[in-house]
């Protein structure tokens, strides 16, 4: 309550003015929730609503869940990624998407396992592997291997997308003081390579030539055994 005193008058009490609640839309739920999850890690509907300023309740008047919170925000991620070219050759095409895939999950890795743990359902993503199948399928590749190969490509795309998020040393032996060090060649491959993000770059376009070479040299086999 607030003292409003009219002149000539004694103070009269009034109702303090309410705080407006803040207006959630899907949208905001999104933003809060991947911010939440870039800097904690975590996604609970409580955390959530405390950072919205609103309650569950209100969230679940949105969007019915965590998972479907998730699922939303694989299909940001998707719609990160894009489309890619239909008229490339299935490798060009591959590796292109490969590329987005990595950037998209590399600004956001504490996703990663979250998305990984839960069943994909987003039309958008579903949409994107879907045209990655037909890639491969048009490339030559059999029906009964597309799954394993999109697995393949699933694990070093987000194992390099998580690299991203690495220290600039990875390896840092130590030699006992007054000591040799026990890892000498190690030690020597360390300071002859690259560094944080230049390192990681290098190694990821080095294990997508490797992958896409691999996966050709798959091809010609199973043409020669035909």
């Amino acid at each position: 309550m607030v003292a409003i005193t009219v002149k000539g008058s004694s103070p009269v009490n009034a109702p303090a003015p309410r705080r407006r609640k803040r207006l959630l839309s899907v949208e905001a739920i999104l933003d809060a929730a991947l911010a939440l999850v870039d800097e904690t890690g975590r996604l609970t509907m409580g955390e959530l609503a405390t950072r919205l300023g609103s309650s569950a309740s209100s969230i679940y008047h949105h969007l019915p869940g965590r998972d479907a919170i998730l699922e939303a925000l694989r299909d940001r991620m998707g719609q990160a990624i894009g489309a890619i070219p239909a008229d490339q050759p299935w490798d060009t095409g591959l590796a292109l998407w490969v590329r987005r895939y990595r950037d998209a999950f590399a600004a956001h890795p504490n996703l990663i396992p979250m998305l990984t743990g839960q069943t994909i359902t987003d039309p958008t993503v579903l949409a994107s592997y879907e045209q990655v199948t037909g890639m491969l399928l048009r490339g030559g590749f059999g029906e009964d291997e597309v799954v394993l190969w999109l697995s393949v490509v699933d694990n070093f795309t987000l194992g390099s997308a998580l690299d991203l998020a690495a220290p600039d040393d990875v390896w840092s032996p130590s030699a006992p003081a007054g000591g040799e060090s026990p890892t000498p060649r190690m030690d020597a491959a360390v300071r002859a390579a690259p560094r944080g993000r230049e390192r990681a770059d290098a190694a990821f376009e080095l294990g997508l030539t490797a992958l896409v070479a691999g996966m050709r040299a798959h091809l010609d086999a199973a043409a020669d055994n035909g």
